[in-house]
């Protein structure tokens, strides 16, 4: 099975496609037309407004950032942080499983964890930017 270590690359490639352009939809439609709205919603859960922005502009800036594999360990961090308060504050209650659930952005969240840890990889800018410095996989 070593032969999959050489694989490692794109499984990261995969990872950060798949993250950013879930994080990129959803943060799109929240910056670019329901700002106001989410605002609202995110008050209304108790926390400070001012906390819609940042994770508005997480979701879609730190999406778009993950895609293309630039500051990734930083970008991935503030998703997770991102999605770990979602779960907790709009997801848990209704459990694991079905209607608004936390199992997808559980999912997303471990995502986002392995990234913070593992880096872009080769197939990323950060690579090109600090070679070695964005996830060098033995």
């Amino acid at each position: 099975m070593r032969f999959l270590d050489r694989l490692q690359p794109l499984a990261l490639l995969v990872m950060r496609l798949a993250l950013g352009a879930v994080m990129v939809g959803h943060g799109y439609h929240k910056v670019f037309g329901g700002l106001h709205h989410h605002v609202q919603l995110v008050a209304s859960l108790g926390l400070p407004a001012w906390t819609a922005y940042l994770s508005a502009f997480t979701e879609f800036l730190g999406g778009l950032l993950v895609l293309i594999g630039l500051f990734t360990r930083v970008a991935a961090f503030a998703i997770c942080v991102d999605l770990s308060v979602a779960i907790a504050k709009v997801h848990f209650h209704n459990g694991l499983l079905g209607n608004g659930g936390y199992e997808f952005p559980l999912a997303l969240a471990a995502l986002a964890f392995g990234l913070i840890f593992l880096g872009a990889g080769p197939i990323a800018f950060d690579h090109i930017r600090a070679p070695g410095g964005g996830g060098k996989l033995k």
